[in-house]
């Protein structure tokens, strides 16, 4: 039986240590934080020890799909928030341990995760925010694709965005879930900061500018004061827009300053340029299981009606019945029949809740069919 590994003794002891009111010397500073920061990295050794025993203990799994649960990650980056006292961020916080638990399960092999490429997409910074720099990011080229590549197994998960605070829904996502069978594992809020990039950084050089639709939607106030001219070219991604406009010094694109990193491209101004400061987009984590609770969850179903008086009072009134907050519904032709429609609802809790078991068997009765997309831990910061 493999031995555990050793307990940290009195690692933190010393990290608890604060500057004293006198005026600190330098050097002496520095000392005590190299003494924090071998602290640190002994304990960060010792997790990813400790990761180890756990994979093992779970016996000969098939793939690194099968340690990761997402359930589990969720409730300790609540109790990171839970314990914060500052002076560092919650956000700045839960990615660290966001990155440290990435490389830790990444002892076992790294998780594959598609998103919409190319490289630089907002798609991809909402991957590394949900699964850390550890996990193998597959770019693919549609929505349509990280569905596919889920379905086939060639993607252990898939990120897709579902929706915009300023803009709404992304359709095909929705559209999706009328025919996949994957299911909804997790939820990431992105905060989207869109910039305008070029090669030369100079505003009076844009004669066109390449941006996926969403990101001309969501800068269109701007564009309209400061380039009321210029040529608006749609392309498939705000990434695929920097590669077109790094072939030429009159053309810009409009994306995430990771995309300016990755294509080479300046910012013609330096702050965003999106209509809403607060811009939002969410994704959902796309995978073939439903796991248990974390504690603090959201499920979604894909509810198919008959076109008949009344028909969403008795969608709705099973879940007000039983005290089950809903948080989002959207409807969306059937695609199966002639005025048939299907709702999509956000319901606060899990598919293993006493109340949503009792409000989902209610809602059998008043419905053409019950699909449940998904059960999985509400987005942390």
């Amino acid at each position: 039986m493999a031995s555990k590994p050793k307990k940290p003794a009195n690692k933190v002891a010393k990290a608890t240590n604060k500057p004293t009111a006198a005026a600190p010397v330098l050097a002496d500073v520095r000392a005590h934080i190299d003494g924090i920061d071998r602290q640190i990295q002994g304990l960060i050794a010792d997790r990813a020890a400790y990761a180890l025993q756990v994979g093992k203990a779970k016996g000969k799994l098939a793939a690194a799909v099968d340690y990761y649960r997402p359930e589990r990650e969720a409730q300790v980056l609540r109790m990171v928030v839970d314990r914060n006292e500052g002076p560092l961020s919650d956000e700045v916080l839960v990615h660290v341990f966001r990155e440290i638990m990435s490389a830790c399960l990444a002892q076992q092999e790294p998780l594959k995760v598609g998103f919409l490429g190319p490289e630089g997409t907002f798609s991809q910074q909402a991957v590394m925010k949900h699964f850390g720099r550890s996990a193998h990011g597959l770019p693919l080229a549609s929505i349509e694709e990280v569905f596919q590549e889920v379905e086939n197994g060639n993607a252990d998960f898939g990120v897709v965005p579902v929706e915009n605070s300023g803009q709404g829904t992304i359709q095909v996502t929705l559209d999706m879930f009328l025919t996949s069978n994957l299911k909804i594992c997790g939820e990431v809020e992105l905060r989207v900061h869109q910039y305008l990039l070029s090669r030369t950084g100079r505003i009076e050089d844009i004669e066109r500018i390449y941006s996926h639709p969403q990101s001309f939607a969501q800068t269109s106030s701007w564009l309209r004061s400061n380039l009321p001219k210029v040529e608006k070219i749609p392309v498939s991604s705000n990434a695929e827009g920097a590669r077109r406009a790094r072939n030429s010094e009159d053309a810009a694109s409009i994306g995430g300053e990771s995309a300016g990193h990755v294509y080479g491209l300046k910012k013609v101004v330096m702050s965003p340029i999106q209509d809403e400061a607060d811009n939002t987009t969410r994704f959902l984590v796309i995978g073939r299981s439903i796991f248990p609770t974390s504690g603090h969850d959201r499920t979604s179903v894909l509810v198919f009606i008959h076109d008949k008086p009344g028909a969403l009072f008795d969608v709705l009134s099973p879940f007000a019945k039983h005290g089950i907050s809903m948080n989002r519904i959207e409807s969306r032709p059937s695609h199966h029949a002639k005025w048939e429609y299907g709702f999509f609802i956000d319901l606060a809790g899990h598919i293993e809740d006493e109340s949503m078991k009792k409000a989902l068997a209610e809602l059998k009765a008043h419905s053409a069919q019950i699909k449940v997309l998904g059960s999985y831990p509400v987005a942390v910061p």
